[in-house]
């Protein structure tokens, strides 16, 4: 079976989304350290590390990953902002060691005023300076996929791969390939000729084996639309046939897979089981 598994809240504690992650059906686990929304992060203590730590192992959650702050922006040409994204990536790296997370999900950058090409060398740039910076860490970074809304950047799977080419540790790096992101970038999955042209386009840009997670969403925008508008699995504009041919392609099969669909009820049941129920019911 898959690895299956949702972003849950640290609100009241780290240790208290492994417990959400548990009762809600899942392997694993992917978590904001902080506040997504703001530059300034409260200490992890030891003790909130361990207890976290330890409810993995007790409640058996796998393969913690952390996702970034919205804030930060390898990709800006301007300096100040550009500096402080990569101080902000560094602490999220930290924090991540702390916690014994193995993997930090971000997205690239926009480039704004610039243009992509110099938004990639930025990127390229910052990601450098936030490896030279911490040696020794066995967190990195994943690359995420992202919709393309904007200057962002990663919505081609070609400037992903230049990103990793141009980087001088690729070993520390890796992607997140998120469906509804791929899918409004203008990749189709339904069928499963449009699902095997996209993963070997995939595969001869960044190569497969770089994908270290996966984020499930479906995509309330269409094919193409370049906006970010994650939807319930099955809900919205991709339909279940997508997440069918990812869930039973063996190359994935030790990927971890993170919900990020949104919360709520469902007739009167949590959405996280509804569509984790959804996603194995695909499997086989």
């Amino acid at each position: 079976m898959p690895i299956l598994g949702a972003h849950m809240s640290i609100a009241g504690g780290y240790y208290k989304a492994v417990e959400a992650a548990q009762q809600a059906g899942c392997d694993c686990v992917q978590i904001f350290t902080k506040n997504n929304n703001q530059w300034r992060a409260k200490p992890i203590t030891d003790e909130e590390a361990n207890r976290f730590k330890s409810a993995l192992v007790e409640l058996d959650i796998s393969q913690p990953i952390s996702h970034d702050s919205y804030l930060i922006n390898l990709a800006s040409p301007d300096k100040d902002l550009w500096k402080r994204s990569v101080e902000a990536l560094i602490v999220e790296l930290q924090r991540a060691e702390q916690l014994g997370i193995r993997h930090v999900v971000a997205h690239p950058g926009a480039y704004t005023s610039s243009s992509e090409a110099v938004g990639i060398k930025a990127i390229v740039r910052g990601l450098d300076e936030v490896d030279r910076q911490t040696p020794g860490l066995a967190a990195g970074v994943l690359l995420e996929t992202t919709a393309g809304q904007g200057t962002n950047l990663g919505w081609r799977f070609e400037q992903l791969a230049a990103m990793l080419e141009g980087v001088k540790n690729p070993d520390r790096l890796g992607v997140c390939l998120d469906t509804c992101h791929v899918f409004a970038a203008g990749y189709p999955l339904e069928t499963e000729k449009e699902y095997r042209a996209t993963m070997r386009a995939l595969n001869q840009t960044v190569g497969i084996k770089q994908v270290r997670a996966i984020h499930l969403n479906d995509s309330l925008k269409p094919l193409g639309s370049r906006v970010d508008r994650h939807a319930k699995i099955g809900a919205g504009e991709m339909g279940l046939e997508p997440f069918r041919h990812l869930l039973n392609d063996r190359r994935y099969r030790k990927v971890p897979m993170y919900l990020e669909t949104p919360k709520g009820t469902y007739r009167r049941q949590d959405l996280d089981v509804v569509n984790l129920r959804t996603l194995r019911g695909l499997v086989g």
